[in-house]
């Protein structure tokens, strides 16, 4: 039986409330996402937030946790991010990090 390895994927759902529609939070969000390397989606709800999935490396997964949390879109005023259904996964889910609408 083979340890974790350092390379493992993780994959977590997020979501992200204050001002974060109307602010191109989600072209930033894809766009940080994918200088990480990162796979997932991203969507605004009708609640004015902004859900999504990401993937990837453990500690890329949580340098963008922490810039969903705390940095955002430049006119983006972030109240607070949640996570959940964090875990481990064999394989990407996706091929890229898109905006869904």
């Amino acid at each position: 039986m083979a340890g974790i390895k350092k390379s493992a994927l993780i994959t977590s759902d997020f979501e992200v409330f204050g001002k974060v529609q109307g602010v191109f939070f989600r072209k930033h969000t894809q766009k940080k996402a994918s200088d990480l390397g990162l796979k997932g989606w991203v969507m605004n709800t009708p609640y004015g937030t902004v859900v999504g999935q990401v993937q990837g490396p453990q500690a890329t997964v949580d340098d963008m946790k922490v810039w969903l949390q705390k940095i955002g879109s430049p006119k983006s005023k972030i109240d607070k991010a949640t996570f959940r259904n964090e875990g481990p996964i064999n394989n990407y889910a996706f091929r890229t990090f898109e905006i869904r609408r």
